[in-house]
């Protein structure tokens, strides 16, 4: 299909040019830099044949002394496109290893935030939380939701780990722009996985809830938090929770990466956001991890958009 051809030349195209920036570098001389993977694979990923695996990326960019975190994106991006075609065939060069992490158990608690409660027409705050024992990690509460810090807002925009069900998880049902803000209730407690560990939740910068947006269209959805513990986020990435993906929710990457922020400091978090070809609400739940891949906050609700397709 050609979105899914495009999808692979677009990023082949990215890789070319990285190498062209840094003079070209035969194939042979960045597998030397790499230690760990062909010539031949290197030189296979540009083609734009077929999506390089991630691992081999994150070689590539490294042969070319680059950060593969920037290219994390596009490349989600990519294989996002690629799956959507219905693409049969394993990336080249994938692994189970090198394919994107699986995403945490669907029953885990997705909170990130301790709400303390607001005055009476006062912005809500909220006190990050400490995730719970390894253990709960597998431990059942419903289908996933978001990854974050502390949400909610008086209009929505944050919502705790949980759906419009008590289970935690969206309702299987179909939801419809009449369901838009869904407000959700607080999860249990928990205290943060980092003692000191604490995030505010400042606002939607852009596509606010309940924001309307025409089928099969791209926006890019921002966030911007504060950190407001003595933690700083180092590797912190927002995790999306409702994996797989089904073809009638908006499309995201599956790990939005955040940028390195000290405690004191806000910070955008940013994504490309793809809607369906079908109108409906889009509900999409993320939840902050740390930099070691460890739910950051499960007791506090989970950062979230709401999106009105069509």
């Amino acid at each position: 299909m050609r979105a899914r051809a495009e999808a692979i030349e677009n990023f082949a195209a990215a890789l070319r040019e990285l190498r062209n920036s840094v003079g070209n570098p035969p194939f042979r001389e960045m597998s030397g830099r790499s230690g760990a993977i062909s010539h031949t694979t290197l030189h296979e990923a540009t083609k734009g044949n077929r999506l390089p695996s991630w691992e081999t990326t994150v070689e590539f960019v490294r042969a070319c002394g680059a950060d593969p975190a920037a290219y994390r994106e596009r490349w989600e991006m990519a294989n996002l496109a690629v799956r959507s075609a219905g693409a049969g065939e394993p990336s080249l060069g994938e692994t189970a290893a090198s394919a994107p992490a699986s995403p945490p158990p669907p029953d885990e608690i997705a909170g990130d935030a301790q709400p303390v409660l607001p005055a009476p027409n006062e912005r809500r705050r909220f006190r990050l939380t400490r995730p719970a024992l390894a253990a709960i990690a597998t431990a059942t509460v419903g289908v996933a939701a978001a990854v974050f810090i502390a949400v909610a807002v008086s209009r929505g925009s944050g919502t705790d780990g949980r759906g419009p069900d008590p289970s935690g998880s969206p309702s299987k049902a179909a939801l419809s722009a009449a369901d838009c803000p869904v407000r959700p209730t607080n999860p249990p407690w928990a205290p943060p996985t980092h003692k000191g560990d604490s995030g505010a939740f400042i606002g939607d910068i852009t596509l606010p809830d309940c924001t309307r947006v025409g089928p099969s269209e791209t926006k890019t959805k921002v966030w911007r938090l504060k950190n407001v513990g003595t933690v700083p986020w180092k590797g912190y990435t927002l995790h999306r929770l409702d994996l797989p993906q089904r073809p009638d929710q908006c499309q995201t990457i599956s790990d939005i990466p955040i940028k390195d922020t000290r405690p004191g400091e806000t910070v955008d978090i940013r994504t490309f956001v793809t809607t369906p070809r079908n109108p409906g609400l889009c509900y999409v739940r993320f939840k902050m991890m740390d930099g070691s891949g460890v739910v950051a906050f499960p007791g506090g609700r989970p950062l979230n958009f709401q999106i009105i397709v069509g």
